[in-house]
């Protein structure tokens, strides 16, 4: 059964609701090597991080809870000529069918219901990430010690790039690299 969304009242009250993609994702795709790459948007929200990354040429697959947001994702991207894809789901539930070149988790980690659901989304994110892609999550600095600790102890071929207040970036490390 699906959670609630928090966030539905405020995705239909305007757009924007959760502001500009960080600093630290606009850098990350700026200075991404791939283009056309498969990026996954987890918990999607209205988009701001799927938009952002769709604008530098690659394909996006959104996912949140909020008809809404996804749905505002879907009609900003179609106005822009965006390769965006929108799926309504639990991100606690949902299972992708491919595998993609960056995965994105921001800001809602620390909406799921404890550690144990955290890390079954994160260990899903690393099994769709595919070789040299990356996981990047930005999140409450509470989940920081869990999120370092992931990466760094339970996953032996990632490494992380970014960590810093609030973000771990990882990478995962091709297999001829291990």
């Amino acid at each position: 059964m699906a959670r609630k969304n928090e966030y539905e009242r405020h995705y239909r009250e305007g757009r924007g609701v959760c502001g500009e993609p960080f600093p630290e994702l606009a850098a990350f795709f700026d200075a991404y090597g791939r283009s056309e790459a498969d990026v996954l948007d987890l918990g999607c929200g209205q988009g701001r991080d799927a938009l952002l990354a769709a604008r530098r040429g690659h394909h996006v697959v959104g996912v949140d809870l909020s008809e809404t947001g996804v749905a505002q994702m879907l009609e900003d991207a179609s106005a822009e000529g965006l390769d965006v894809e929108g799926v309504v789901a639990d991100i606690a539930e949902w299972e992708p069918a491919d595998t993609f070149d960056v995965v994105i988790l921001d800001r809602v980690l620390h909406l799921l219901s404890d550690d144990a659901e955290r890390e079954r989304v994160l260990e899903r994110s690393c099994t769709q990430t595919r070789p040299s892609g990356h996981v990047l999550v930005a999140d409450t600095p509470k989940q920081q010690e869990m999120l370092r600790a992931f990466f760094e102890s339970k996953r032996p071929n990632w490494e992380v790039t970014l960590r810093q207040k609030g973000f771990v970036f990882a990478r995962r490390v091709p297999p001829e690299s291990n």
